[in-house]
This record gives C-alpha cells, structure tokens and sequence, in this order.
C-alpha cells in the first residue's frame, strides 16, 4: 500500500517540474514570451491550492481511496491533453487540468497514511514526500534526455499509462478509508465543525510555522537555478545539477525526519530543521564555488524534511470527522500565501536584492523556528 501512494506522489510531484523543464521548446513551439511561458506553472500551482479544500471535503464523504484512485486517472488525462494542445489557450487549459486532478491527491495521501500507520505516520509520510523529491530530480533530468529524441509533446504524453497502472495498483492495495460521519452533517454544521478543528493553538502554530516555511522553500526554488548562474557564475548545466542534488537530499532527510520524529517526537525535529535550514539559506549570498555550493545544496535539502513531519503532525490532531475538509483548508491556505514567495523573491531580484531576498528567507525561517519552540505534543492536543 505504502509503495503503491509513494509512487503516485512520484509521478505527481515530478510531473509537477516536468512541466517547467520543457518550458522553453512549449515557447518554441508556441511562440510565445517567457511571461506566457511562466503562467503555465503558475496555473498548474494555483489549480492545486484551489483543489485542496474540496478534495478534503471529497475526502470524507468518499473515501480517500476513490479519491487517490481518480486523481492519477484524471492526471494521467490531463498530460495527454497536454501533449496534443493545439493552442497556448489549450497548453494553459490542460496545466489547470492537471493542476486540479493531482489537487485531489495531497490531502487524500496524509489521510490514508495517517490512518493506515497510526503509529508510524511521521515514517510513512516521510517515506512517500521522498519519493515525490526522487521524482523532482529524476523526472525533469528524464524531460531533458527525452525532449530531443522524441520531442516535448510525446514526452509529456508518455506519462500517462504510468498514471493509469500505478491507480490500479493502488485501488487494490488500499482498504476502503472512509469519513462517515461526514455524511450525516449539513453543510453548514460541517463547515462549522472546520471552523472549531482549525481554532486550536496546535493547529495555528504548526500552519504558521508551515507556510512561512512553504513561503521561503518557493522563494528559493523558483530562482535557485538563476541565482547560481548570475550571482555565483556557474554554468546553466552545472545549476541545473545542484537544483537535483537539493531534491535528492531533501528526500534523505524526509525519510530521516519521519523516522526521527515517530520516536523522539514532532517538535524537537522541527525546530531542528529550521536550525540547519535557515543558516543554510542565509549563507547563500556568503560563499562561492562548485564544491562548498553542493555542499550547502545538501544542507537546503533538509528544509524538504519539514513536509513530513508537519503533515502527520497536523493530520493527527484534527478531529476525525472533519478530518479531511478540515486538513484541505488549511492546505489551501498555506498553498496559497506560501506561492507568493516566489513573485517576493522575484521582485526582490529585479530590484537587484537577490543577496537580500535570501536573508529575507533566512529570517523567515528563524520565525518559524520560534514558533516551533511553542508547539504542543500530540498527547497535549488531543
């Protein structure tokens, strides 16, 4: 079970970076500008944020395992719907497409781990966010060698009967997890029952401390690449190598920190994170060269560890009933103020700040790790 959610967090989450590393032969193709082009990815992320909350709502009234089941069909759609766009309108259409069809798996995936691994939730989601890092590294190097072969278009399209097996092999191995109590409340008493979930301090403090965390991360994804090529001087190839690397760690130190926090606890890891990963960002602007650069990769990567932690975390101390409706809220939310770090940190940049922007981040960060110091144990929530 736990092999069959890891490897549609995968195919979801690389797809996700599939699709900006094919951007300049979709401008090509198109003829269209770099603003245009960006859009693409901005509608695939905004189209996900939006989707959270229903697919929670969706979530308890049917089940999580429909719900994964058809968020990989419907993504599987989407790419060949990508793949034969005659249109930049139609490219655009079929990003939001699989923006909301792969929206349906995230709150669906922290629920049936949850649920599945009582007592091995932090491990488990640790072990499913590391394989969607793998595929954030492996499937845009794989876009690379594919697109000059075959062309971005088969490319993207070829991801669709890997969609379609990896639902089956799903929809088989996973129980029926269901919310039925979800079914017996109005509309409105439900989402007053959100409403009081969402209130507590565990709640509040571990959101916050997530999306200032989920702000920075976006910030320093989205212009990685750019910032080691202009500020630091490293070729367009060698950035992209580092822009792996701080996947492929991230997904070492996911698996690590769910595994660490299901025996010492939630807190001491997260601040732990935020005390290695806000330092790391801060010296970007500090220090130069191809080997200490990989080497403060590395470090960066552990910022991806908050992920798996928090999420169990959250997914813990929400009630049961409104579990799902509850946890896709919250994930709107911070999705949504989290994506602005990009368009803060792009801002900052054209303004010539880069440096500034990532000890913005670094302060961020430390934020975070202060709230963190405030955030009640599991048995203290309940």
């Amino acid at each position: 079970m736990l092999a069959a959610v890891a490897t549609g967090w995968f195919l979801t989450l690389g797809l996700r970076y599939f699709v900006p590393a094919v951007l300049p032969q979709v401008t090509a193709t198109f003829r269209i500008d770099n603003a245009t082009a960006g859009l693409a990815v901005t509608v695939i992320w905004a189209a996900y944020a939006l989707m959270q909350f229903p697919a929670g709502a969706l979530a308890d009234r049917l089940g999580t395992r429909t719900l994964l089941a058809a968020s990989l069909v419907l993504a599987g759609a989407s790419t060949v719907a990508l793949g034969l766009a005659p249109t930049v309108s139609a490219f655009l259409g079929a990003c939001g497409l699989f923006g909301l069809a792969t929206g349906l798996y995230g709150p669906s995936r922290g629920i049936a781990l949850a649920a599945t691994f009582p007592d091995n939730d932090g491990i488990a989601i640790g072990a499913t966010l590391a394989a969607g890092s793998v595929g954030s590294a492996a499937l845009p190097f794989a876009a690379s060698v594919l697109v000059a072969g075959i062309g971005w278009r088969l490319a993207i399209a070829l991801a669709a009967p890997l969609f379609t097996v990896t639902a089956l092999a799903l929809w088989r191995a996973l129980p029926p997890i269901d919310g039925a109590t979800a079914t017996e409340r109005s509309p409105r008493e439900a989402l007053g029952a959100v409403g009081r979930a969402i209130r507590t301090r565990a709640v509040a403090v571990a959101v916050s401390a997530v999306t200032l965390m989920l702000f920075s991360m976006q910030g320093l994804t989205a212009f990685l690449p750019t910032y080691l090529v202009t500020a630091k001087g490293l070729e367009g190839t060698t950035a992209a190598g580092l822009f792996a690397l701080l996947f492929l760690s991230g997904a070492v130190f996911q698996f690590l920190a769910g595994r660490a926090a299901d025996r010492y606890g939630d807190r001491p890891v997260l601040l732990a994170t935020t005390l290695v990963g806000g330092p790391a960002v801060g010296a970007l602007p500090f220090v130069s060269g191809l080997i200490p650069l990989a080497g403060l990769t590395v470090l960066l990567g552990s910022r991806l560890a908050i992920n798996s932690v928090s999420n169990a975390y959250v997914v813990a101390v929400l009630p049961e009933r409104v579990r799902g409706a509850a946890w896709g809220f919250l994930r709107t939310s911070y999705f949504l103020l989290g994506a602005t770090g990009s368009v803060v940190v792009g801002t900052l940049a054209d303004a010539g700040r880069f440096d500034e922007a990532y000890l913005l981040l670094a302060g961020l960060t430390a934020l975070a790790a202060l709230l963190y110091t405030a955030l009640p144990s599991r048995a203290a929530a309940a």
